[in-house]
């Protein structure tokens, strides 16, 4: 078998005995790692350790992964300008804080009768926010709701 490692003096093709008994004598452990290979190739590693930093890693990627926020945005089709601005506002913080929006228009009994309205709204909330963010989705109605998702734009770093 090839032996390989960081701490082994002539690397190379040795019979398994000579590769355990190097092992033995290190207080390490003969790990295979390519079986296929041929030779098949080995490493003397404290495997212990090995496994520990596999976790390591593995923790380590899991943290840096992001995690994706969705807020929701209420409205009524006959909102008013000052709770739209309101609810604008609360938009803005949240798409730059990275944070996606689901904007909807809920339609309650006849209400069903502006769609219009409800999908002007969205549009506009849309336009007001450009800046913060782009559209994933045009509004869309389902049942009793018109829903819009608006995710936000890349920050830029300055440096």
């Amino acid at each position: 078998m090839r032996l390989v490692g960081d701490n082994i003096e002539n690397p190379g093709v040795v019979p398994l005995s000579a590769a355990l008994k190097l092992a033995d004598e290190m207080e390490l452990d003969l790990v295979e790692i390519s079986p296929n290979a041929d030779p098949p190739v080995c490493k003397i590693i404290d495997y212990q350790k090995f496994l520990y930093q596999q976790k390591k890693k593995q923790k380590e990627i899991k943290a840096k992964t992001v995690k994706v926020v969705i807020k929701e945005i209420r409205f009524g089709p006959n909102t008013d300008e000052h709770d739209f601005n309101f609810k604008l506002n609360h938009a803005k913080k949240f798409l730059s804080d990275g944070a996606k929006i689901k904007a909807f228009v809920f339609f309650k009994g006849r209400t069903i009768l502006f769609k219009e309205k409800g999908e002007i709204l969205l549009l506009r909330l849309a336009q007001e926010l450009e800046d913060y963010g782009k559209v994933e989705q045009m509004p869309k109605l389902e049942g009793k709701r018109m829903t819009m998702f608006i995710a936000p734009k890349a920050l830029k770093k300055n440096k």
